[in-house]
């Protein structure tokens, strides 16, 4: 893997501690120990202070090591931070650090980077009071459904059939009900098999949840419910766990229309590292982002051509300067890639770490601004 040689300097923010989070599941789990953390903030707040050849090794091998401090204990670590695409992970000791400082879910980890070394911190005010044995419930919401998502391209796609959805989602309203015996089966297996029922027909399924890091995926016969439903992008899928089995529900008069917002620019994004790499250019764009804002205006056989070919041509305008550009949008599973002439855009525009593009979908051709302030 090679990344951009050049590096940006953001403005540190005041906030001592820039980067903050609960923890899930996933980062306390103890089996395949690893604290996931967002591809923004470390590249704004961790490689962006790096030594240069911190950040090559980084660029080249995907991974770099490095020192770690508890702040609460003064204890050191020689700890790895590792790129995976759209997030990175803090791996090497972070099954020791789960151990000794007995973190669980939703207490917060802090973390900063500092002389050369990467700081963190648990304040113990900060613990949310969760039993050992076995999560807790949060208390039942007014909201009948307490997860719903609007279907987006993929998540109807019957080649390769699967639903994602958020982890904390799945583990705030569906795992909280398993039994311990469930969890420690999917930590270790990461799938394990539940009961479904169509709540609008009544009809029942053998289906799986599949972990996958920052989401869950529901496998199995979802693939039959799309074409049974005739389910289509822009649809509203409701789902809930009861009396041990998922339930799910698509109104029929909840077909959503995700127009563009009052907003002339509905797709705006802080340009990452990755995304300013003329080695290998391309931008990246969340799935839902460009399902609601762009392929929401193609046609039926545009949207089946690129599920079918993975990538489609389109005409791009700068609406900076006027120039246009033949480019290709790929298809990624949950996000997707601008390439083409994106390494063109990023020397000409001479984009940057912190820089922010607009894009919007009109006439035909994708617009995209990056405002000079």
């Amino acid at each position: 893997m090679k990344r951009a040689a050049i590096y940006s300097c953001v403005p540190q923010m005041q906030d001592h501690w820039p980067i903050k989070k609960a923890l899930t599941l996933s980062d306390v789990d103890i089996t395949h120990p690893f604290l996931t953390l967002s591809r923004q903030q470390v590249e704004n707040h961790i490689v962006l202070h790096m030594t240069t050849e911190q950040q090559e090794h980084l660029r080249v091998q995907g991974q770099v090591d490095f020192n770690a401090r508890d702040d609460d204990t003064g204890e050191m670590y020689v700890m790895k931070l590792k790129w995976r695409g759209s997030y990175y992970n803090l791996i090497g000791k972070w099954g020791r650090v789960v151990r000794g400082k007995g973190l669980d879910v939703g207490q917060e980890i802090k973390i900063r980077w500092e002389n050369g070394c990467l700081h963190f911190s648990v304040p113990q005010q900060q613990i949310v009071a969760v039993p050992p044995i076995r999560m807790v419930a949060a208390p039942v919401v007014q909201d009948h459904w307490p997860i719903k998502k609007i279907l987006t391209l993929s998540d109807v796609d019957t080649n390769h059939p699967f639903l994602p959805l958020p982890r904390r989602l799945v583990e705030d309203h569906i795992l909280v009900h398993w039994t311990p015996q469930q969890q420690e089966q999917l930590r270790k297996e990461e799938h394990v098999n539940v009961n479904a029922r169509d709540y609008d027909t009544g009809e029942g399924y053998i289906m799986k949840f599949k972990w996958r890091g920052n989401y869950y995926n529901l496998i199995g016969k979802w693939g039959a419910i799309i074409r049974q439903k005739g389910l289509g992008v822009g649809k509203e899928i409701r789902l809930r766990w009861a009396n041990e089995c998922l339930f799910f529900s698509v109104p029929q008069e909840q077909y959503v229309a995700t127009a563009s917002a009052m907003d002339s620019w509905p797709i705006k994004k802080a340009l990452t590292l990755s995304d300013v790499d003329t080695n290998h250019p391309f931008l990246t764009l969340p799935g839902k982002a460009v399902e609601d804002h762009i392929l929401f205006y193609w046609s039926q056989q545009a949207r089946e051509q690129l599920r079918n070919e993975h990538q489609m041509n389109i005409n791009a305008r700068d609406d900076d300067t006027g120039d246009t550009y033949l480019m290709k949008l790929r298809w990624r599973g949950s996000y997707y890639n601008l390439i083409g002439k994106w390494g063109k855009i990023i020397r000409g525009k001479k984009l940057q770490v912190g820089m922010e593009i607009r894009l919007h979908w009109d006439n035909g051709c994708l617009f995209l601004s990056v405002p000079q302030l």
